[in-house]
């Protein structure tokens, strides 16, 4: 009887829940088999993109290990010494775009396609 109750308490909390979703708005979708099934619209996510900024981040070391790639090893300090020599935003750029141990690793797995 105990069991019963709780079950009964389960699904009418779950409902609550449902209702309350469905206040903002719902869709209807009919499934394969004919039957009409009404969901809540899904809200807009709140907060910040963290999939964007690590595609971003990853974005970042790829550019830089193509361009070390394309370039080589020389070539490349030599343009980062030349953009250390210019205004306080290239120098900024400069120590980006410095060869760190990811860059490197990515750019020595990109260079036989590369070259």
């Amino acid at each position: 009887m105990v069991e019963t109750q709780q079950d009964f308490h389960n699904r009418l909390t779950a409902l609550g829940r449902k209702h309350a979703a469905m206040a903002n708005g719902y869709v209807t979708r009919m499934q394969r088999d004919g039957l009409v099934v009404v969901k809540p619209k899904r809200r807009a996510r709140r907060g910040f993109p963290l999939r964007g900024l690590v595609a971003l981040v990853a974005g970042f070391f790829v550019f830089k290990a193509l361009m070390l790639a394309s370039l080589g090893d020389i070539t490349y300090n030599e343009r980062v010494a030349k953009l250390q020599q210019g205004a306080q935003l290239e120098q900024m750029g400069a120590k980006l775009m410095q060869i760190d141990p990811a860059s490197s690793y990515i750019a020595g797995v990109l260079d036989p396609l590369v070259k």
